[in-house]
């Protein structure tokens, strides 16, 4: 799927396609509203509201990896932050109803703008002991790997990926809290939206050569026997996160990245360099 870069144009949707709070022809509260880059058939827009209104997204509640004494949060309970916010799982965050506003922590997984040459943002991903999700957001924050920050945003659904967008005031570093989330070794055919959001390993041989998906990235398809899954490589600086030069077809691979979803095909989405072994 190539992916097409559309123009903003706060007139093309209707309301009801992502609620009452959008700008469109008949929404009155302002917004800031932006295409993602990386789409092809349909139109998704991301959305950052200049102020939240809870409403209701999401469409996924598993269980996930990441453990730790110093975890605050779990899929049945929820704490008060310093700020006075309820803070809860990030998998109740993402079963909730779109639009929603959801107050999450977790330990960074993917570095903020990491993916930027897709998702045309600065975005990062954060994981709790309960699962994982998107944080996207337009300003580039400066926190790094394992870092635990709490968010309080919005969740959407944009190009079918669940998504919580916020601001810069909204996300905030949890002082002297870090964790190595580490990866869960899942079969290829098991990459679906019971781990969109969550680090995860497959393993498998390369099925198709790499295609160069530029501006956005680059992509290669492996399979350990069970089904073939995506791996969708994003560009920093120019340069694919992990080396695909020399990836191929029975090249026996593992590859570490966050479970995604594009449309209607789930993907790994490796961060850096050593995310490919071979």
């Amino acid at each position: 799927m190539t992916r097409d870069v559309m123009s903003i144009n706060p007139t093309v949707l209707p309301c009801s396609f992502l609620g009452c709070n959008v700008l469109a022809p008949r929404c009155t509260q302002d917004a800031m509203m932006y295409s993602w880059p990386r789409q092809s058939r349909y139109f998704a827009t991301f959305v950052l509201l200049a102020s939240a209104s809870a409403v209701g997204c999401g469409d996924d509640g598993n269980n996930t990896t990441t453990s730790s004494s110093n975890t605050s949060t779990s899929s049945s309970s929820s704490t008060s932050s310093s700020g006075g916010e309820s803070v809860i799982s990030i998998a109740d965050a993402r079963a909730l109803a779109e639009g929603a506003t959801a107050t999450v922590e977790g330990y960074v997984t993917v570095a903020p703008g990491t993916f930027n040459s897709a998702n045309g943002d600065q975005g990062f991903v954060i994981q709790d002991e309960t699962g994982g999700v998107y944080v996207g957001i337009t300003d580039l924050l400066s926190f790094s790997l394992d870092q635990k920050v709490r968010v309080t945003g919005k969740l959407e659904q944009i190009v079918q990926q669940t998504v919580l967008t916020t601001t810069k005031a909204d996300v905030s570093e949890v002082a002297g809290m870090t964790m190595n989330v580490m990866p869960v070794d899942t079969k290829t055919g098991d990459v679906n939206e019971q781990v969109e959001g969550k680090l995860i390993r497959v393993t498998g041989k390369v099925t198709q050569t790499v295609t160069d998906d530029s501006p956005y990235g680059m992509k290669f398809y492996v399979d350990d026997g069970s089904a073939e899954v995506q791996v969708f490589v994003h560009l920093v600086a120019g340069k694919p996160v992990i080396d695909t030069a020399m990836l191929p077809i029975d090249q026996m691979v593992t590859v570490v990245g966050v479970g995604a979803q594009y449309e209607m095909t789930y993907e790994v989405a490796p961060r850096k360099a050593d995310d490919l072994t071979k």
